[in-house]
């Protein structure tokens, strides 16, 4: 599916922890994507920036999770535009770490921080199209508060039941009695090889590799069945 410029109306920005806002756009035209593809917001010819569509290919809306801390520069550019203007023009339907529909594999869903709005576009189009598929979910975050989408995900859980949610923390305080450490090894603590499996996986570009290199090495994971935007650049 080739990528092609829309215009969106900016519907709403909500801010769903200190440093992530959820951003809400209507079409007004055909956004055709694929799950787990990605889109430019277009500041000027020259000033485009990424962002992973965490909305469902089928969903009315086209949503993005926005992270930006202070200093984020790059982000809250994007923000302040989407702010600023009523209507925006999008680049939409790139990159190619989108979901392999024709795979009958189970799937691992791996996010660190807001690469969960990667994952949770291929979720809910799962949930959409393949609700008996098996899907495992793990999202890793700093501390429990910045998973912002916990509830929902629990829901998506008990409503699918071959879809599981499981989530990882770095820092627990002494009420939380899920996963705490670093994302990708509590998915090898899980499950004993990866070889069956379909895995898709967004966070920093740092992680990411790790990942890779461990579920390989350490858990049997195919390459070629091993999908993420950072491979392309690492």
């Amino acid at each position: 599916m080739s990528a092609h410029q829309i215009t969106a109306e900016v519907v709403s920005i909500e801010a769903v922890t200190d440093y992530v806002k959820i951003v809400k756009m209507k079409p007004l035209e055909p956004a055709q994507f694929l799950a787990g593809q990605y889109l430019q917001v277009v500041l000027s010819d020259d000033d485009k920036r990424i962002f992973s569509i965490a909305s469902s290919p089928t969903s009315e809306f086209i949503e993005l999770h926005i992270g930006a801390g202070p200093g984020d520069a790059y982000p809250q550019g994007a923000l302040d535009h989407l702010a600023e203007n009523k209507t925006v023009t999008l680049e939409i339907g790139l990159g190619h770490a989108h979901l392999n529909s024709a795979s009958e594999r189970p799937i691992v869903l791996m996010a660190g921080g807001t690469g969960f709005s990667y994952v949770k576009s291929i979720a809910d189009y799962l949930a959409e199209t393949k609700p008996f598929h098996t899907v495992l979910l793990y999202w890793g975050a700093k501390d429990e508060e910045s998973l912002y989408a916990s509830e929902y995900l629990a829901e998506w859980a008990n409503k699918f039941p071959h879809f599981q949610f499981i989530p990882v923390v770095e820092e627990a305080e002494d009420n939380w009695s899920g996963k705490v450490g670093y994302v990708h090894q509590a998915v090898m603590e899980d499950i004993v090889s990866l070889e069956p499996y379909d895995i898709y996986l967004a966070g920093p570009f740092k992680m990411a590799g790790i990942a890779r290199e461990d579920f390989i090495s350490q858990k049997g994971a195919i390459k070629e069945h091993m999908f993420a935007d950072a491979f392309a650049f690492i």
